[in-house]
This record gives structure tokens, C-alpha cells and sequence, in this order.
């Protein structure tokens, strides 16, 4: 990769001798969905807000499209679109005339509102007064202010923070269109593994304000993988025969636990412990889920 559309080297903010971000290195790839993960309180919007020049870090440094924001702040902002928690709005105005207040501001065509209104889905209530909409229209307004200046890089702050689940899958499919329909690279920052693993393709996990993890949910899954759980008629001697043939295994009560593996050797162990007369009660995997591995990598209950 030529030029990551994000990356930070030692990004850290500190409050009264607390770090509240330590040590932050991210990498964001141009037209890739980033999924940034940890519960309540781990750095998430803090992080953000660094990211958009709106609080300074005491430590490190922040590149944008490939330059410094804290030498180019003005042109690399111009560039960026982004929802911070949740959107502003004037709930007497409708939708159009909320837009138009922020077009003004950035000097872009006015056809620009009826083109973001158009791609989150809100054309028809253009008309509408916003304190009428629900919280996903009201959310999506938020997202087509963002869009508005016609960004290359979009900030959602917990986009689906309080909806319910068909608002949730209407800014899910809104955000999964962004990189393949707009070329639009997207940082996602949530709590919820579930909405990360459905809209993202890499992930970062952080902790009391450092990163944890940060890879492909892809390479997420894989260490998710969990075991295959054997039963058999005598699991000692079956255990004997399995090492004798080079398969790391362990007891488990009455049954045997092998580390993931692919059908092939799956199916030759078996053979063989047939072939040893040996009575197959049971052959299972057991997955670890993505919910398990995330607690186990945060640890349950911590909070930052």
C-alpha cells in the first residue's frame, strides 16, 4: 500500500496524569471499511476527535491522505466528512433547509443536498420538519451532512448508537455502499462487535486506550477458530494412537481435544481409530464465537 488514507505513530492523549489514548498505531487503508472496536469509555471518540484536529494529542503524530495534520489541518479537513456522536439539527427546519445551512458554510451547488439526500434515502422527506423524523432518518440526516462536501474519508462516531434493529440495517447497508458506490474510505467507531463484523474488512480493538488488535476480520475469524471434540469407546488408548501419528490432542473428561483442522485429517483420524476398533460416538466442532474472542481480548467488565 502506497499511501494509508489514515495512519498514527504513538497517538496519545493524556488528562490530568491519566492516559486516556496511549501509544495509538493506526492504519487505515484507502477504500476499506475500518471497524474501530472497544466498549464504552475505551478512547474510541476521543481518538476521533484527535483524528479530526478538534483536541490536541500529547503525543504523536497524525497522517492524513499522506500529510501531517497538524501542518496541513485546513486542506486535509476539506477532504473529510464526519459524524461525531450524535448530528445537530434544527427540528423546526425540514431537512432540505438544514442542509442548505451547512452547504453555505462549505460553498458547495446547492444540487449537492438533493444528491445527498438521494443517498441516504430521505429524497421523499426532504420536505419534512426533522423533529418529525425517527432516529435512524435523523441519523441518516447526519450522515448526508457529512457527505455533503463530497468527502474521501468519512468519521462515524457510533452511527447505530440507540437505534432499533431497522434503523441499525438501514445505516448498515448505507455505510457498506460508501467505499464500492462513492469511493469512500469509512471509520467506523462502535461497541458492538456484531455491527463491526457485518460493515467492516479490517478491525482495530482498543483497550483502556491502547490498540489491542488491529488485522482483517478475516484473520478475526481465523483466531476465533475453536476445536473439534472426539468421543470414542477408550479415549486413553485413542489418545496414545493419535500422538503415535503426529495430532496434538488433550483429554477432556471422557472426551478428546484436537486444535482446528481441516477435513482431511479429520477424516483420516477417524479411520484410523476404526481401523483400531475403536468406537466413534461423536465427532464435533466447537467454535469459539467472535463475541467470546472480543471479551477475551477487552477482558469482560473492564472499562477505560
Amino acid at each position: 500500500m502506497n499511501e494509508w488514507v489514515i495512519e498514527t505513530k504513538g497517538l496519545s492523549k493524556r488528562y490530568k496524569g491519566r492516559y486516556a489514548v496511549s501509544n495509538l498505531n493506526l492504519k487505515i487503508a484507502r477504500g476499506d471499511i475500518y471497524g474501530f472496536l472497544g466498549p464504552n469509555g475505551a478512547g474510541k471518540t476521543t481518538t476521533i476527535r484527535m483524528l479530526l484536529g478538534l483536541i490536541k494529542p500529547s503525543n504523536g503524530s497524525v497522517h492524513i491522505f499522506g500529510k501531517a495534520l497538524n501542518k496541513d489541518k485546513l486542506s486535509i479537513l476539506r477532504r473529510i466528512g464526519s459524524l461525531v456522536e450524535y448530528p445537530s439539527y434544527y427540528g423546526h427546519l425540514s431537512a432540505v433547509d438544514n442542509l442548505e445551512a451547512i452547504r453555505r458554510i462549505l460553498d458547495v451547488p446547492t444540487a449537492r443536498i438533493a444528491e445527498v439526500l438521494d443517498i441516504v434515502g430521505l429524497a421523499k422527506e426532504a420536505r419534512r420538519p426533522v423533529k418529525g423524523f425517527s432516529l435512524g432518518m435523523k441519523q441518516r440526516l447526519g450522515i448526508a451532512s457529512a457527505l455533503l462536501g463530497n468527502p474521501e474519508l468519512l468519521m462515524l462516531d457510533e452511527p447505530t448508537n440507540g437505534l432499533d434493529p431497522s434503523g441499525i440495517l438501514e445505516i448498515r447497508e448505507l455505510i457498506k455502499q460508501m467505499p464500492k458506490q462513492h469511493g469512500i474510505t469509512v471509520l467506523i467507531s462502535s461497541h458492538l462487535l456484531s455491527e463491526v463484523e457485518l460493515t467492516a474488512g479490517t478491525v482495530g480493538i482498543i483497550r483502556q486506550g491502547e490498540l489491542v488488535f488491529q488485522d482483517t476480520i478475516e484473520n478475526l475469524h481465523q483466531q476465533a477458530k475453536g476445536s473439534i471434540s472426539l468421543s470414542v469407546s477408550e479415549p486413553e488408548l485413542a489418545m496414545t494412537l493419535l500422538k503415535e501419528h503426529g495430532i496434538n490432542a488433550i483429554m477432556n473428561d471422557s472426551s478428546i481435544l484436537l486444535e482446528q483442522t481441516n477435513n482431511e485429517t479429520i477424516a483420516r483420524m477417524v479411520k484410523r481409530l476404526v481401523e483400531r476398533d475403536h468406537s466413534i460416538y461423536r465427532v464435533e466442532e466447537k467454535r469459539k464465537s467472535l463475541e467470546d474472542l472480543f471479551l477475551q481480548i477487552v477482558g469482560e467488565g473492564k472499562r477505560a
